[in-house]
């Protein structure tokens, strides 16, 4: 209790710099509504953020949050067990900016389960989290679910990623030891057991013969009155090469000389060398409902994911990373670009939401169907299909949908669909049973983009926030969850 007084009190203060040290950073981010790349840096020049004032920062209709409110009341009363909660949106939540500060104020309140659910997106050719590095071999095809056909295995990820080649491996390295792991769950299609694990490379020396090819070079001796031109015209060759061949300066040539004479055959010899070849040490997987895990004695930095040797094609859709310890995973899938509409186009995206075991979804869409043009209706309409697929695949989770974020229309016009979205979401939130946050109203509304933008809070394109606009949504949004969640707790 006293870990939640502290919490709340600090969200009285400004979160600028020691947010910024406290979490891991990427090199670059990329993240795209249509294709769009903003840079990290392009923001304006900043004024001073104490004049940000947030509105009715609280979360509506916080009764749809009962199931979750009671599994985290359980988890600090026992001390045991794990709380998960899954954030799924566009590029705003694939960034892992925002989704970076929920969880580790989740895992500062409640504890530290794990990292949660993630994705090789950089071999995917798209930005990754920060404190995880994916690299590979064998080449890879990808595939985002805004431009795939539904032929593609696009599962909960949003994202398909699949090995070229049979003899393929993808490296997973853990940056920040905080998130070492002891499970480790993968997603496949209709969860075949098409992948192992490996820890090491085992070594083994080759010996080959290798063909070495050796020019035959004739020689000719100058005889008294022969010159160079005379030379090369009896072995068809130019001077040049005569010259070059023998190192010559000049056209002067002395009786006795022997030169070589260029353009001779080659002969082929062999000989026997020694290699280095590696080959990985394979660990199957065990088998569960919903996922092929692996579960270790010990913590874990890294691993490597190759392919099962009886299967001939293979797709990763997901990865989860949990530790041994109780406490939450907060997980993030976005896919840069997506809408409502583009998740649920793929059956295999809700056949896989129960391998996330969610006790919450946290669905952030509606900056790319405004882009789109989409009228309100058509927004919530695939809105509502995805919250109904979830439902029926995850009966015991909670939803919670957060309102888009204030935006403009190709950087001049007035955003006036997620006026509408936000609208539509506030209506139908008590009939379809989920809570809101009203995030386009917490920061302002449309109005105050001009102000957000000079305070260093969102990017150029003024549809993307900075760093700093993210982890400050982000403070806000677990501000006004923890409210609602004491309140829970007062009134048991």
């Amino acid at each position: 209790m006293n870990k939640l007084i502290v919490i709340l009190a600090f969200f009285g203060t400004l979160f600028v710099h020691a947010q910024t040290d406290s979490l891991a950073t990427t090199d670059s981010i990329r993240v795209v509504v249509d294709s769009v790349a903003i840079p990290p840096d392009s923001i304006e020049t900043p004024l001073d953020i104490s004049n940000f004032e947030p509105y009715q920062n609280v979360i509506q209709n916080d009764k749809a949050l009962k199931q979750i409110f009671e599994k985290l009341y359980q988890l600090e009363q026992t001390k045991q067990g794990k709380v998960r909660i899954v954030h799924i949106g566009d590029s705003h939540i694939q960034a892992d900016l925002f989704t970076a500060v929920m969880r580790m104020r989740f895992h500062q309140v409640f504890g530290n389960g794990g990292f949660g659910f993630t994705f090789p997106y950089s071999l995917a050719n798209t930005n990754n989290s920060a404190p995880l590095r994916f690299t590979g071999s064998g080449g890879f095809s990808s595939a985002r679910n805004l431009f795939a056909d539904v032929s593609r295995p696009v599962g909960i990820s949003g994202i398909a990623l699949e090995p070229k080649q049979k003899n393929f491996h993808i490296d997973l390295l853990i940056k920040d030891a905080q998130y070492d792991f002891t499970v480790l769950k993968l997603i496949s299609p209709q969860n075949q057991s098409i992948f192992q694990v490996s820890f090491a490379k085992k070594g083994t020396s080759v010996q080959e013969k290798v063909a070495v090819k050796t020019a035959v070079t004739s020689s000719h001796k100058v005889k008294p009155g022969e010159v160079l031109g005379s030379i090369a015209n009896k072995y068809n060759i130019s001077i040049k090469q005569l010259k070059q061949a023998n190192g010559l300066k000049s056209d002067f040539i002395r009786d006795g000389k022997v030169l070589k004479i260029p353009g001779g055959k080659s002969k082929v010899s062999y000989k026997t060398v020694t290699k280095n070849a590696y080959s990985y040490e394979p660990i199957a997987l065990e088998k569960s409902a919903f996922t092929n895990n692996y579960i270790s004695s010990r913590p874990l930095d890294k691993i490597t994911i190759i392919g099962n040797d009886s299967i001939e094609k293979f797709a990763l859709n997901g990865i989860i990373l949990e530790n041994s310890n109780p406490g939450v995973t907060y997980s993030g899938i976005g896919v840069n670009g997506a809408k409502a509409g583009d998740y649920t186009k793929f059956p295999l995206f809700f056949e896989q939401i129960p391998a996330l075991e969610a006790d919450l979804f946290v669905i952030s869409l509606g900056t790319n169907e405004s882009f789109d043009k989409q009228e309100g209706q058509n927004y919530y309409y695939n809105l509502r299909k995805m919250i109904e697929g979830i439902k029926a695949k995850a009966p015991q989770a909670s939803i919670l949908v957060t309102t888009p974020p204030p935006s403009k229309l190709h950087r001049k016009n007035y955003n006036s669909y997620i006026d509408s979205y936000s609208q539509i979401i506030q209506e139908q939130a008590q009939l379809d049973q989920f809570a809101v946050w009203n995030l386009l109203d917490v920061f302002g509304g449309n109005k105050n983009i001009i102000l957000n933008s000079r305070m260093g809070l969102m990017a150029k394109d003024k549809v993307h926030y900075s760093k700093l606009g993210y982890e400050k949504q982000a403070e806000l949004f677990f501000g006004a969850f923890i409210q609602s969640y004491e309140l829970f707790k007062s009134e048991k």
